[in-house]
């Protein structure tokens, strides 16, 4: 099981006023808050959650934060098609 990050504050539509964001998904729902509780991130947080697209916006600090506790970067062609894998 692994937890995954984004390279989407890299593009323009990564980026929200003054802030750069990316997407941190998992291979599992139970990771993905586990990963979340790590870092601070409010559970309720989660965008679409129970559905292939589920995930948590998160800003460059707590990207670090992922990353340092073991996520995995990866791009968001790469991200996609985890997502529609599991579709």
């Amino acid at each position: 099981m692994t937890v995954y990050v984004d390279d989407m504050y890299r593009t323009e539509m990564g980026r929200f006023h003054h802030m750069k964001m990316s997407h941190m998904i998992a291979d599992s729902t139970e990771e993905l808050l586990e990963m979340a509780d790590r870092i601070g991130l409010q559970r309720k947080w989660l965008q679409k959650r129970g559905t292939p697209d589920e995930h948590f916006d998160v800003g460059m600090g707590l990207r670090a934060k992922a990353v340092a506790a073991g996520a995995v970067e990866i791009t968001m062609r790469e991200l996609a098609m985890k997502c529609r894998e599991r579709r």
